[in-house]
């Protein structure tokens, strides 16, 4: 097909949560909370993992990755939905509406890999303590991450070439706040079958074998915490745990609803309050989830804000 004939439409309208102007004033408002919430507490957490030396472990490495990439996932949602809330104008240039696309998908397919590697070394630490350090070794660690990122971009650029490739000859409009892989293809009046087949199968596998690994791995820690004989060791046990269950569950809660189902139950309309949730509230979430659950990060963090009193008490 010429490249000319490949799209018709050069831009979008991205209509956000609602067009009420007084309720965007106080979405706006939450929003902006939430994402100065979200970029500060991931930051103090990287910050108090590098700078605390008892927290230099795989665990903690795959955290700070974690609160990394989840300022990176809000970054390529929230400021251009603030900036669109404020904007009379709610146009968003093709290629720029690509790029978040991708970014999103990216990022999105990173988190989930990640949290799977965080089940790998709890899974270790618990059921072979003996071989952890070898088995969790920093090349590994690292070696994790890497293949986390590069698996998820390459998944990432697929979905963005197959879409860069669809005709847009109809409406412009996405009634979402973001550039999302369904409601981009719902506007297009190309053979969607490919991409749909795409997010649908390759897309199932990319955030269901994390999650299925994560599941497997937390059977067979339970398989070994039930054989601690004391209460509190098995509780101690499922306290290092418990915060990554926990982010694991509105991760995978909120993702499987919107993605792992057919393109013909997807709704927009219906979707966006989910979609919130797992990309701006559960970024939000993760540093206080894993800060009050978490005796080393609390004692981090305590230590931290008592070195930042001192230097402000020094005299000047």
């Amino acid at each position: 097909m010429p490249r000319g004939n490949q799209s018709h439409i050069t831009e979008f309208l991205l209509m956000g949560l609602t067009t009420d102007p007084i309720q965007q004033i106080w979405l706006f408002s939450s929003f902006l909370a939430m994402y100065l919430v979200n970029v500060v507490g991931n930051s103090v957490i990287i910050a108090a993992i590098r700078r605390d030396a008892h927290l230099h472990t795989p665990m903690y490495f795959f955290l700070s990755n974690l609160s990394f990439m989840d300022i990176c996932f809000t970054n390529v949602i929230v400021p251009r939905m603030l900036a669109n809330m404020l904007s009379k104008s709610k146009k968003v240039p093709f290629a720029q509406c690509l790029t978040q696309m991708y970014f999103f998908v990216a990022c999105a397919i990173t988190d989930s890999f990640l949290l799977a590697a965080m089940a790998v070394d709890r899974y270790v630490a618990i059921c072979n303590p003996l071989h952890y350090t070898t088995a969790m070794s920093p090349r590994r660690c690292l070696l994790l991450v890497m293949v986390s990122w590069v698996v998820s971009h390459l998944h990432s650029l697929t979905h963005t070439i197959l879409m860069a490739r669809l005709s847009f000859c109809g409406s412009n409009i996405i009634q979402h706040f973001f550039c999302d892989v369904q409601p981009l293809l719902m506007l297009s009046c190309s053979d969607t079958s490919v991409n749909e087949l795409l997010a649908f199968t390759e897309g199932s596998l990319v955030i269901m074998s994390p999650f299925i690994f994560i599941i497997v791995s937390y059977v067979y820690i339970t398989r070994a915490v039930l054989k601690v004989p004391s209460g509190g060791g098995r509780y101690k046990v499922f306290s290092t745990c418990g915060s990554h269950l926990t982010v694991v569950a509105l991760y995978y809660g909120t993702a499987i609803s919107v993605y792992i189902r057919p393109s013909s139950t997807y709704s927009v309309t219906k979707d966006r309050v989910v979609t919130v949730i797992y990309t701006v509230v559960i970024p939000m979430l993760n540093p206080f989830i894993y800060s009050l659950r978490n005796r080393d990060m609390k004692q981090a963090l305590r230590k931290k804000l008592m070195n930042k009193v001192e230097l402000l008490s020094l005299p000047q």
